[in-house]
């Protein structure tokens, strides 16, 4: 099953956040990482949201793990830390039955 990044993220340094996306490409890049969900228009309906939300989808939740622990991405995080508050769990995708099958 695939595994994926969910990550809600609060930008306080715009011009610092962007070096950490352009940091990320790198480990993105190598574990072959793709975005399903990169900002964009929300609306919350219920509980808490941040302003931005980010899912990304690896090929498996190994994988997404092994993003996220890669020296490729430790640069990466410690940019985002000085530019933003976030939250991001990574979690297993789901291939059981679905509603009406």
């Amino acid at each position: 099953m695939k595994g994926y990044w969910i990550a809600q993220v609060d930008v306080n340094d715009p011009e610092a956040y962007q070096a950490y996306v352009a940091a990320n490409a790198k480990a993105f890049a190598k574990f072959q990482a793709n975005f399903l969900i990169r900002g964009g228009q929300h609306t919350l309906k219920e509980g808490r949201a941040r302003a931005r939300l980010v899912v990304l989808e690896f090929k498996d939740y190994a994988t997404a793990l092994a993003c996220y622990d890669s020296p490729e991405y430790a640069e990466a995080k410690r940019l985002r830390g000085a530019a933003a508050t976030s939250d991001l769990v990574i979690v297993e995708g789901y291939d059981g039955s679905q509603p009406g099958s």
